[in-house]
């Protein structure tokens, strides 16, 4: 297997760093009803990404794949286990390799909160269907993550749920096709905006 490299990373193979992001790829937006296009979410820890997928999966007749069971079942270890007996660098590497070894098709994919570390990752995902970032405030992040220490959220030394909020925004802003605030809103709702376009 190849081995990652910071340049795979875009620079982002330290997720201590606040990095400058990528340039986003401007290209066509492909309809979420389109047979093989897939929907892929992404969005921090807590933003309801499995949930809306799940519901998001069941409403467009798409498969629902959620890329940190993936990871497990691949690895046969928690996300947590990787995490501390490896590393956040060695997991960003096994979460890289993990998607893109898959080439889904008709999918509504659900993504680990740190999947935008990878440049390479997320362009294998873009290059597949519509990229939407499931948006939450700090504050209701804060507020709905009452597992940090067991949940498989990457974080170095020292670093706190603030200063990953801030430093994963910008790389969430950078790859979404569309935006979409979550904040208060039920997961029906939040359906239906990725549904309706809104």
């Amino acid at each position: 297997m190849r081995k990652s490299t910071d340049r795979d990373f875009g620079g982002a193979g330290d997720p201590g760093r606040i990095i400058r992001p990528i340039p986003r790829v401007i290209r066509h937006q492909e309809s979420l009803r389109t047979p093989m296009a897939n929907i892929i979410l992404i969005g921090m820890p807590g933003a309801g990404k499995s949930t809306v997928g799940v519901i998001l999966a069941k409403a467009l007749k798409k498969t629902f794949i959620d890329t940190d069971i993936v990871v497990q079942e691949d690895a046969g270890r928690l996300l947590q286990d990787i995490i501390d007996t490896e590393g956040p660098r060695a997991f960003l590497e096994i979460e890289e390799s993990t998607i893109l070894s898959r080439h889904c098709a008709n999918a509504v994919i659900a993504t680990g909160g740190s999947v935008v570390f990878s440049s390479r990752a997320m362009e294998h995902l873009k290059n597949s269907g519509v990229v939407i970032y499931l948006k939450i405030s700090f504050e209701e992040m804060e507020k709905r993550l009452r597992n940090i220490t067991t949940r498989g959220i990457v974080l170095v030394a020292g670093q706190g749920l603030r200063e990953m909020y801030d430093q994963r925004v910008p790389l969430y802003e950078t790859y979404a096709d569309r935006i979409i605030d979550c904040s208060d809103k039920d997961f029906e709702t939040v359906v239906a905006k990725v549904i309706d376009g809104q």
